[in-house]
């Protein structure tokens, strides 16, 4: 089975750049402390490489 990714949001978006906040939505999160679980993707790695410093990512199997 492939592995996903448990991205939670750790910080508010409040004076983010506008892409930032929209990759954050693309990610289905939308305040402190939501988390999702998304595939292990090249796509998925971007939008958490680009939103790094307000999420914190899990490996699970």
């Amino acid at each position: 089975m492939a592995a996903r990714l448990k991205v939670t949001q750790i910080k508010s978006v409040i004076s983010e750049k506008q892409n930032q906040r929209d990759t954050l939505r693309s990610l289905g999160l939308k305040r402190i402390g939501d988390s999702v679980v998304r595939e292990d993707s090249q796509a998925n790695r971007g939008y958490v490489r680009a939103v790094a410093h307000l999420v914190k990512v899990e490996e699970i199997d």
